[in-house]
This record gives C-alpha cells, structure tokens and sequence, in this order.
C-alpha cells in the first residue's frame, strides 16, 4: 500500500494525468485512489461530450492552443484505440442583422487560434447543412465533434493499468498528512513521509 505518487480521482482529468505520468515515469509506483465503484462517475460522465474546436478563447491564450492541440489529439487517440466518434460539426448563426458582426469577430478569431476548416456560409448553405435552420450567416466549424468522454475515461485507464499502474476505487480521501515518524515495522522509513487515508 505504499507508492510514489497517489492521484485522489479517477475523473478523465486525474485518469489522463496518470496515464501521462506513468508514462514518462515508468520506475515510479502510481495509484488512483477514487471515491465511488466507478470510474468517470460524475462530471466526465455526465458532460456534454463536445470535442471543442477551440473557436472561442482568446487568441495566443493557453486555452485557445491547448483546445486546437487537444481536438486533434483526442481525434487521434479515439482513432487508435477504436473509440466511436462522430465530427459532425457545428454551425453557430446569426439570427438577426445586428448578430453578424460578432459572427465575423468570432471568425477571426478562430482564425487567429488556427482553428482548421472554419468558413462563414450564408442562408442557402446553412438550410443545405440543417434544413431545419434557419439564419442570415453562420460559422461553420466542420471538426466540432461529440465522443463519450467516459469511454476515453475508461480507456485512459486501462492504458495507466497496462503500464502498471493501480487503481482503488471505493476508497474516498478523507485525509493527508506527514508521517511524523516512521513505524519500527516500516521498511520504507520516512521515504513515503505523506500517509493518505480514507474513510475507512
């Protein structure tokens, strides 16, 4: 029950850190400690399963590159490992005359943030792409996409576990603390001074 490193949260943002992690530091020992049976049990499993174009944030913002750069390498893994996708795109319209301005800032800033594919389409192409739509202009981001995130989840874990990490599930942290002193029967000494406990 001793490791080198412990993640508290087996969500997709503690599973991918993990895996990362394991992955770069393969001579460590890692855990997952996780609260409920599941893994992905609450917002990564109840998100809106967008894979976002990154047409939004700020240009040169560390969102607007991480967005771009994490829509491509999400598409990528789910290619590798078999995980269904659908990069359906999206339209964002312009209802009214005074909505088309702000239509083309947010062109141009996709633009800035390279998102790839983007084009301002008009009133005939947008009825060709949704015939129930209706609108004066709209952007059309055609690598907007929906992937079930607790599938990537699930997959981000079992790649830690192949790489010999360990997960623990119902196991809810309820506190952190230093060791003030090893244990005589302890081997490790103080080289794991941190002791994670849970509610049991």
């Amino acid at each position: 029950s001793t490791f080198d490193v412990a993640v508290v949260g087996a969500g997709i943002v503690g599973l991918a850190s993990a895996r990362e992690l394991v992955r770069r530091h393969p001579s460590l020992a890692f855990a997952v400690l996780e609260k409920e049976k599941e893994l992905a049990h609450h917002q990564s499993g109840h998100n809106s399963g967008v894979i976002h174009s990154g047409i939004y944030y700020k240009p040169g913002s560390l969102k607007a590159k991480l967005c771009v750069q994490g829509a491509a390498l999400c598409y990528e893994y789910c290619d590798q490992k078999g995980i269904p996708y659908k990069r359906c795109g999206k339209l964002i319209v312009a209802v009214e005359q005074d909505e088309i301005p702000r239509l083309k800032a947010l062109y141009e800033r996709g633009l800035q943030n390279n998102v790839r594919g983007l084009k301002l389409i008009g009133a005939k192409e947008i009825q060709v792409k949704e015939p129930f739509c209706r609108g004066l202009m709209a952007l059309d981001s055609p690598y907007t996409g929906i992937v079930n995130y607790k599938q990537v989840a699930q997959s981000y874990a079992e790649d830690f576990q192949e790489a010999g990490g360990t997960i623990l599930t119902d196991f809810e942290v309820t506190n952190m603390e230093m060791a003030k002193e090893s244990s005589s029967e302890s081997e490790d000494g103080l080289k794991y001074p941190v002791i994670v406990r849970n509610s049991k």
